[in-house]
């Protein structure tokens, strides 16, 4: 019986199940992204198609601008969706589940609160911003005006 390897498994199934591609997938994300521009090469130099698809590919799925391995932040998601979910499982003391929905609950209102001020102070930057547009606009109106009184205004002969 094959017993999926959490480094070479994708998504938890098991490797004898995983399409060839995904596994091939899976062992150049192990690799590193040394791995990857390395096949990537091999691939223009055996078939330029293969390569170039491999480029599209690694650039589509910010392969080749990360940091860090795809494999490693596949981890850190599943990792944070696990404590994410823990975090909202009831412990099974009433008293402390109590304590925390309340907490959650006015962080929830805070956090919307907070929102809505920010609203609010974008809000009052854009009409500020807006009003200073049309101050200028007015004064740069009446400066032509004054400087050509003499002049006929539009729709006048």
């Amino acid at each position: 019986m094959m017993t999926p390897s959490p480094s070479a498994a994708w998504g938890g199934a098991p490797v004898a199940r995983m399409p060839w591609l995904r596994r091939a997938e899976a062992w150049l994300d192990d690799k590193g992204k040394g791995a990857w521009i390395a096949a990537m090469i091999l691939g223009f130099v055996f078939f330029w198609p293969v390569g170039l698809a491999l480029l599209a590919y690694m650039i589509w799925s910010k392969r080749m601008f990360s940091r860090h391995n795809c494999h490693a932040r596949r981890q850190e998601f599943i990792a944070r969706h696990r404590a994410m979910h823990e975090a909202f499982r009831p412990s099974g003391n009433s008293a402390f589940d109590a304590y925390k929905s309340e907490t959650l609950k006015r962080l929830e209102d805070e956090q919307q609160a907070f929102e809505s001020f920010l609203q609010r102070l974008r809000d009052a930057k854009d009409k500020s911003e807006f009003d200073a547009f049309m101050d200028d606009r007015a004064q740069a109106a009446r400066k032509a005006g004054a400087e050509g009184e003499g002049a006929p205004r539009s729709g006048e002969y």
